[in-house]
């Protein structure tokens, strides 16, 4: 087996029932503020789940949890087999199978996007810098950046990089992705060039939980909406039920007020 092959060996096998994330109870603080409280969640593999609500209401926070780039103090959270606790052999795993795109970009500014894309293969999944960069150019393509791939991140617009961000996760050839606002921190007309490379991704079958505000993508893609406030997940259904007949009114009230409703 080459090392671009290479697949966590150690994470246990899944079964095509078993979750492939398993959140119970889920509770955390910073300091005296209660940011989460009692999430309860399950994500099948494949299944695409898009989190909305008003900020502060721990949206970001809930799937900053999923990978441990945030500590949670009480109840479980199960990826892939692995609970994620203080173990950080358990969290290393995670993370090799957990990509992630920011509202930032996160790029390297020294280095060229093609760069940016093989460091973690290289240096993580142990490959070799021809198997990397071969990795690199497919996605590259797959987002329609591949003509930029020797431009540094201040050469190319917000959309561009943003694309990038998400071929760099991809490198990574992972099982599960996660989206935080990945459009906010975008100008309006470069939303829509974002969003296709997530739809496409949505249409091969990646497991994807995305924090978003773009309801038109919630639509499409979703096949749970969820609707979070003030640390609690107030609501979560299908995507023609939530916006058809939310049953909450704090849904409701939200709907209203992104125009997603009239």
């Amino acid at each position: 087996m080459t090392a671009a092959e290479e697949k966590t060996s150690e994470a246990p096998a899944n079964t095509a029932e078993a979750p492939i994330i398993e959140i119970k109870d889920l509770n955390k603080w910073y300091d005296d503020f209660h940011v989460l409280i009692d999430v309860n969640l399950t994500v099948n593999r494949g299944e695409k789940i898009v989190i909305c609500g008003p900020s502060g209401s721990g949206k970001s926070t809930l799937i900053r949890c999923i990978n441990r780039l945030e500590k949670h103090q009480k109840g479980d959270i199960v990826v892939m087999g692995h609970e994620l606790t203080e173990n950080t052999k358990d969290v290393s795993l995670i993370r090799r199978e957990v990509g992630m795109v920011f509202q930032s970009f996160n790029l390297f500014p020294h280095l060229t996007i093609l760069q940016n894309l093989t460091l973690a293969p290289i240096w993580i999944r142990k490959m070799s810098q021809r198997d990397a960069e071969k990795i690199a150019w497919k996605y590259l393509k797959r987002v329609n950046i591949a003509e930029h791939a020797l431009k540094f991140p201040s050469q190319l617009s917000g959309g561009q990089q943003q694309r990038a961000a998400i071929a760099r996760s991809l490198c990574m050839q992972p099982k599960i992705m996660l989206f935080d606002e990945p459009t906010s921190a975008l100008d309006p007309e470069m939303v829509n060039e974002v969003l296709d490379v997530m739809v496409k991704l949505a249409e091969e079958g990646m497991t994807m939980l995305c924090v978003t505000h773009e309801m038109g993508f919630a639509r499409r893609v979703a096949d749970q909406v969820i609707f979070m406030d003030e640390g609690k997940i107030v609501e979560s259904q299908s995507p023609e039920k939530f916006f058809s007949e939310p049953e909450n009114e704090r849904t409701r009230k939200f709907l209203k007020q992104i125009h997603a409703i009239s």
